[in-house]
């Protein structure tokens, strides 16, 4: 089973569905359009592993169409996305313990300390 995501016309992930895979296509239809209540959408496959368009895509992702990729919503506005098309943090998260990101103080809480 293949995996697709249902792309708005800003190209942000509203629904994703378990379909057949590509090469089971239905002859005369176009693969990466659907047709639901009158509306439109680009449909994308996209893969639990990563293997294409570097993540899984879930609801309230942007489909990048320069670069074939479902990026995450940002998760904090201090946050940039790098050149993998991942969010980093203004500061490395500490490696030993748990903690959470705090947009106020624009760095990392020990989670022992909440």
């Amino acid at each position: 089973m293949a995996h697709y995501a249902y792309l708005d016309e800003n190209s942000l992930v509203v629904a994703v569905i378990v379909g057949k895979n590509e090469n089971e296509l239905i002859d005369g239809l176009e693969p990466e359009i659907y047709y639901a209540l009158g509306t439109s959408y680009t449909v994308k496959r996209t893969s639990y592993n990563g293997n294409i368009r570097k993540q899984y895509a879930g609801v309230g992702f942007t489909y990048d169409a320069v670069n074939d990729v479902f990026i995450a919503p940002q998760p904090f506005p201090s946050w940039s996305l790098d050149e993998n098309f991942d969010w980093q943090p203004p500061k490395p998260e500490p490696t030993e313990g748990k903690w959470f990101w705090d947009e106020e103080k624009l760095d990392w809480v020990d989670a022992e300390t909440l």
